[in-house]
């Protein structure tokens, strides 16, 4: 695809599902990717099928730390960073009459803070090079109110509010970072492994089964965004089924 080729690209999450079917797209396309998640047999494993064009390091976003290593391997093996995908995330849901705040931080450090400290590892090498791009994904509970899963949307909600600021910061300050927000409604993945067993679990898991997408159509979504001309910025991208409400 025009305008991927020898872009250097960080993906989190980049394990399983839609973090993994992206980097097999862009590497498809010519671009060069840098994979992080937990699970290294799974890195490696992914990383060895797409060869030279890609480098992983076994990394938690929730370790401000390790996202600083992973933006180094990237500069150090690629030479730059054009875009980072910043994809990891976590669902435990329940209503907040439950308590489980033990759930409720986690979400908060992975679909927070996680997105806050890969932003922070890659924004110095933006800033010198006065451009780059960073693309998130969100939820479509981040457009909206959802019974269950109210910290989740929460989180959700404040990454499109946080990294469409950051975009008119941005502006205002005469670096050209364009910043995506990707909004996926049922897409089968392992997320739906987070949530904790419970009737609303199983019916989720139906949902998904009977409606949901595979993880390629957000892949898609994400390259699409990455080709346009680097004065074109695709800000919002809700992906769902057709036959969801």
């Amino acid at each position: 695809m025009r305008g991927i080729e020898d872009k250097v690209v960080i993906i989190t999450g980049a394990s399983s599902g839609i973090g993994e079917a992206t980097a097999r797209l862009l590497a498809q396309e010519g671009a060069r990717v840098v994979l992080s998640a937990r699970r290294e047999d799974r890195l490696a494993a992914l990383a060895s099928q797409l060869g030279e064009r890609a480098a992983y390091l076994t990394s938690d976003v929730t370790d401000p730390a390790s996202m600083q290593a992973l933006a180094a391997l990237a500069k150090e093996r690629f030479g730059r960073v054009d875009a980072l995908f910043a994809n990891a995330g976590v669902m435990p849901g329940s209503n907040m009459s439950q308590l489980k705040v033990d759930d409720w931080m986690q979400m908060v450090d992975i679909n927070i803070k996680g997105v806050l400290y890969a932003m922070a590892a890659v924004l110095p090498l933006f800033l010198e090079q006065k451009q780059g791009h960073i693309l998130v994904t969100s939820s479509i509970a981040g457009t909206r109110s959802v019974p269950g899963n109210a910290v989740y949307c929460g989180t959700k909600h404040f990454v499109r509010a946080m990294l469409d600021s950051f975009r008119s910061e941005a502006v205002a300050e005469g670096v050209n970072i364009r910043t995506t927000s990707i909004y996926p409604g049922a897409i089968q993945t392992e997320l739906l492994h987070t949530i904790a067993p419970s009737k609303t679990k199983d019916m989720v898991e139906e949902f998904y089964k009977n409606v949901g997408l595979p993880p390629q159509v957000i892949a898609h979504a994400v390259a699409y965004a990455l080709s346009q001309p680097d004065d074109v910025d695709v800000s919002d991208l809700a992906v769902r089924p057709t036959r969801e409400s």
